[in-house]
Parts: C-alpha cells; structure tokens; sequence
C-alpha cells in the first residue's frame, strides 16, 4: 500500500482541501459488485468510532485561526456526541463571570446531511465558512485550531510572514507538532508514499508552512512533499501587494529547494473562459475550479493499479520542482466519449514521429497568467485525461522502452512527457456550484488537467527577485536574491546576455 497524508493550513488551502475530500467520498462505492477505480486506502484510514463501530476518516491534518471553522467540531457523531461543556471551578475561588461568544447556526446543507435528507442548493450567500460544504467527519485528531490569532482579525491580522515563523517555533517548541499531529497518522501507513500539503503562500501562512517542511523533511527525508501553494490573485491596494510579492518570494526561496513538488496557484486565475461562469468574490466558487485541476492531476496517485507518479515529476534529473497547474475542459462529442468500462489506467510516454508531445496552451493556467507560454521551453510536462477516449493515433503505445525514450529526449532537448489516462469523469457534485460549467451532462465533465515546469518559471522569479531586491530587509535580502537566482537559473535555457543580470 502506498499512502498519502495531508495537511492543511489556513483558510484558502481548507476551502480548496474541503472540495478535495469531497471528491474523495464521492468515488466511495457500497455494492460489492462494483469496486471504485480509486483505492481508498491511499488518503483513508480505518478506525474504531465510540461506539465500536468501525470507522473511516481522512488521512489529513486540519490547522486553522480561532473563529475559521464554522459550526465544525472537534469531536463529532463518529467518536463522541456531544463535548464538556463544563469549564471548571479552576484555582479561583471568587465569583466567576463566563462569556460566550454568540454560537454559529449550522447550516441548512449540514442539517439536512444530518438528517439524511436531500441537500439544499448551495450558494455564495449561504456559504459562509468551508466547513459549511463539508460532508465527511473527521478524526479527532485532524483538528487543530490555533488560538493565537483569530480569523479576520484586524488587531492581530495574520499577514507577515515572519508571524507565521514565530508561530510555528512556538507551537512546536511546547508540543513537537510532528509527534502529535504527524506521527500518528503516518505510523498507521504500511508504506507512507507522500506528505502532500495545502496552504497559501503570500501570507503568514507560508512562513508556517516553511518552518513545517525544515521539520518534516528531517524526520521524513526520502518520502516525496507536494506542496500545493496557492496565493492571492484578487487586487488589492499597492501596499498590500507589496507584502504578498515579498512573502511569495520567501515562500519560493525557503519552501521549494525543499519540496518534491511546489505547484504556485493563482486564487482565483486571472484568466477564466467564457464557458466557465466564477464568482471571483466567493472562495468557495474559486477553490471548486481549483480543485477540478488539482484533483484531477494526481488522480493517478490513487487509481488501482499502483503508479509511479513521482518518477514522471522527477523528469530527466529531478532538478525541476516548481510545476505550473493547467487544465481544460474537454466538451462531449462523438469522437471522444466517455470511457466507463475501462478498468486500468493506460500509460503513454511519447516518442518521435507525429506521437502525443507537451502542449504549450491550455484554456486556465493556475499558475501563471498564461502570457509567453507558446514561446517559452517545456522541460517536463505530465498530463492526465480523464473521462475520456485517447485516439489512437496518439495514445497507442509505442512498444518502445521507456528508459530509452526518457534518454533520446534528454540528449535531444526535447520535453519529458508523460500522460495518464483515467475513465473516471470529474463528478458536479452538490457541495460544488451548479453552474461553473457549460454543457456538463450527467452531473459530469472531462478534463485535461496537466503540472508542467518550464523556462516561464524563471521570468517569474526573476520579478521576484527585483521586488526582493528593493523591500525585503536588509540582513536577510542577500540571502533571498542570491538564493532566488540560483532557483532562476535551473529553469533558464541557453546562453542569457548580461543586461538580463542588471537587475539590481
């Protein structure tokens, strides 16, 4: 068995999880005649609920400000109804004055999953925290709220990402947080496959994040960390930006040298088609289109048979990290159907002569804001298909050994390719809005989703580093523009003039 945990940290990494889980229940099936095409086993763990009952709840760890979960309890149906609500005398012995914050009145969605009763619509309106969509229950053990700052705050706004440092070395420094919050989770594992982490990078969160890998990638070294960093892509005064650009380059230079996988997402994209219908002030609205992307792409990693998603990320020579997020919508007609007898996932790699090869445009790029990408050079590139057909003239398989396509293209300079495809179509589920996506038949759609590390990266840190340069501290800007450009340099081709290095 291959497992995977997960954490989650922050708001807009919960929003973006919560979707991603959601998917996960949905693939659950209860006739022992059908088997899902997803192995469970992967992101699920067994357990024993308090009523002996046996148990299966995500493998994921769940940190949040106060006030951010909703009406979501620690404790829930599965391990104990109802929590003590009793405080205790304590030490003092006087006249006790207890204040309650107003309680949050659960949602009519949530009702009626308690109920058992056919959910309500959900809109952004109604949505108010990401627990409100939610429809798993979790261990016990994956909540953990940290009562230093609180959600929204504007005295003690969770911003700067030095903040998010400070708050870490404290946390960790009174309870170790990977033997309580980790260590349980990934002891279960017959064979921990990944650590695989949501967050946003451009706030305090991403300096939490940083200080979390340093520990995960000392206890955890060998094992694979796909690191899921989404920032702000809303407007905000200039002040503002100035400080998300500063924390987003601190996030690139300390998080990505370490990660198996950093994956930067843009919430929401800058460019959306027009049969696509966001609402860009709903967070709930832009982590389902982000998720459709994001969940898609690693699909592979829990289909039976077993894959070895990683190798194809390591590309040629595991330099190259820092992957772009892409997708399309791919609409229903005669030539590509939906497959849903298929039980296997076939495995293309791409050879010369008129075979598949990277693909350069796609219709939402998550990452980055779509410009230059038909000019820029593609080092690695992984696609999935899903819900549908490949043709056979591009998705026959080459009858070529592997190793030896990796290597012509090497020594060509051509892109590393590789493409899954999956049957499974991505399922419009009632916790998802409605109406994102034109032409959906069946609560279904088909994607193409693809992670792709190319040469648009090094233009990116570039920016950064100039914005390094003129706003980050003193004692520490050396140290991020030197380190900056050495990360720019991995994704750079050819030979670059000297006015490209004039930057300071």
């Amino acid at each position: 068995m291959h497992e995977i945990v997960t954490l989650q940290l922050g708001q807009r990494a919960n929003y973006a999880a919560t979707h991603f889980w959601n998917l996960q229940e949905s693939y659950f099936t209860y006739n022992e005649e059908d088997q899902s095409l997803v192995d469970h086993d992967v992101h699920f763990r067994p357990g024993v609920g308090a009523d002996g009952a046996e148990t299966f709840t995500p493998r994921t760890v769940i940190y949040d400000l106060k006030g951010a979960f909703g009406t979501l309890r620690k404790y829930n149906a599965l391990y104990e109804l109802t929590e003590d609500a009793n405080l205790g005398q304590g030490l003092w012995d006087g006249k006790e004055i207890i204040q309650r914050q107003p309680a949050i009145l659960q949602s009519d969605y949530q009702k009626s999953l308690d109920e058992g009763l056919p959910a309500p619509s959900l809109s952004s309106e109604t949505v108010r925290y990401w627990s409100d969509y939610n429809r798993l229950f979790y261990h016990p053990r994956s909540i953990v709220q940290l009562n230093d700052y609180e959600l929204n705050s504007n005295i003690m706004p969770f911003e700067d990402w030095t903040i998010g440092e400070e708050l870490f070395n404290d946390l960790d420094k009174e309870h170790d947080l990977l033997d309580r919050d980790v260590r349980p989770f990934a002891e279960e594992c017959d064979q921990l496959r990944a650590i695989q982490l949501f967050t946003s990078s451009d706030d305090a969160w991403g300096g939490f994040t940083a200080k979390y890998i340093d520990r995960l990638r000392d206890e955890y070294g060998k094992k694979a960390i796909w690191v899921w960093a989404i920032e702000g892509g809303s407007k905000v005064p200039r002040q503002a930006q100035l400080k998300r650009d500063m924390n987003k380059a601190r996030s690139i230079y300390n998080i990505s040298p370490q990660a198996s996988l950093y994956t930067p997402i843009i919430d929401p994209p800058s460019r959306i088609p027009s049969n696509i219908h966001l609402d860009a002030r709903s967070q709930w609205h832009t982590s389902a289109l982000i998720s459709s992307a994001m969940e898609s792409v690693t699909l592979p990693t829990r289909l039976r048979p077993f894959h070895d998603f990683e190798a194809s990320l390591a590309g040629d020579d595991g330099t190259h990290k820092i992957y772009e997020l892409q997708s399309t919508v791919i609409p229903e007609n005669d030539e590509h159907s939906p497959s849903g007898t298929r039980q296997s996932i076939d495995e293309t790699e791409a050879s010369e002569g008129g075979k598949p090869k990277a693909q350069a445009e796609f219709e939402i790029d998550f990452s980055y804001d779509g410009q230059g990408s038909g000019t820029s050079h593609i080092f690695n590139q992984l696609q999935v298909w899903r819900g549908v057909e490949i043709p056979d003239s591009e998705g026959a398989p080459s009858g070529r050994d592997l190793g030896l396509v990796r290597k012509e293209r090497f020594y060509n300079t051509t892109a590393m390719f590789q493409r899954f495809h999956a049957p499974l179509s991505f399922p419009i589920l009632d916790s998802y809005p409605s109406g994102m996506f034109s032409g959906a038949k069946e609560k279904k759609i088909n994607i193409l989703a693809a992670l792709t590390a190319s040469s648009r990266t090094a233009d990116k840190i570039k920016l950064m580093e100039r914005v390094a340069g003129r706003i980050i501290s003193v004692d520490e800007r050396e140290m991020v523009v030197n380190g900056l450009g050495e990360i720019r340099e991995q994704y750079e081709t050819g030979w670059m003039s000297d006015s490209d290095f004039d930057d300071e």
